[in-house]
């Protein structure tokens, strides 16, 4: 369309009615955020790929990339932006890092994922508390996915 063509070749005389057209525009982080809570990962790499957004920007939300995926409960997406940079120990505005979220939603694979890739389970976030104090108790597989491991003595 012409007022996206316009966007691109910005002149000082005109700077002022191309900031009053651009409103109409969704920013990059917000279209993002969609891409990636629809699950769209042709979108989301092609995002991540043109440098349109920053992989570990907090959003609105208080919440980054990351946190949005695994909320999504959409294991590829969440690969997808590991693949790409994303930090499997960041925090949220809440000091929840996104296995605080996998456990607290009930997304076992993801959980299963994180851990895989060496994601802490003694991380605790702003109220204190550990990814597996999250859980559900009626999420049979995530309770034991973290179940302590006989024997108890071997890890110090």
């Amino acid at each position: 369309s012409w007022s996206r063509r316009m966007r691109y070749y910005p002149t000082r005389r005109s700077s002022r009615s191309l900031r009053s057209s651009r409103t109409v525009h969704f920013p990059n982080d917000i279209l993002f955020l969609d891409h990636i809570r629809q699950g769209d990962l042709e979108q989301v790499g092609r995002f991540i790929r043109a440098r349109k957004v920053t992989i570990d920007t907090i959003y609105l939300s208080g919440m980054a990339a990351l946190h949005e995926a695994v909320l999504s409960g959409n294991l590829d997406c969440v690969m997808l932006l590991i693949k790409y940079g994303a930090d499997i120990e960041q925090r949220d505005e809440n000091g929840w890092t996104p296995l605080h979220m996998a456990c607290s939603d009930g997304h076992p694979h993801i959980a299963r994922y994180l851990l895989s890739l060496g994601a802490r389970q003694d991380v605790v976030n702003s109220e204190g508390e550990t990814p597996s104090e999250m859980i559900d108790s009626d999420c049979e597989e995530l309770v034991q996915m973290f179940k302590p491991k006989g024997g108890g003595a071997e890890k110090e």
